[in-house]
């Protein structure tokens, strides 16, 4: 049990970690679990906690995307003055 749980937290840390790399990314739950090589149940849990953790939302269509990517686009589009 114990080697499962430091499994998932690998997972876990690897999946937050892309969404951190690529902030615009946006997968279906089956995009995500061939991405990461994923079974549905590893991959819905997984999923799940980073969403109820408000690092991901879950959009319309289904897809995972990170939580605060409506503010980054408004962050990047931002422009100074000159």
């Amino acid at each position: 049990m114990r080697e499962t749980r430091a499994v998932h937290s690998d997972v876990f840390d690897r999946i937050r970690s892309e969404y951190e790399a690529l902030p615009g990314l946006r997968l279906t739950l089956p995009q995500a679990q061939r991405l990461w090589g994923l079974d549905l149940h590893t991959c819905t849990e997984i999923l799940t906690q980073l969403v109820e953790s408000r690092f991901l939302a879950r959009t319309r269509d289904g897809s995972f995307v990170r939580a605060d990517a409506g503010q980054l686009r408004t962050l990047s589009s931002f422009r100074v003055p000159s």
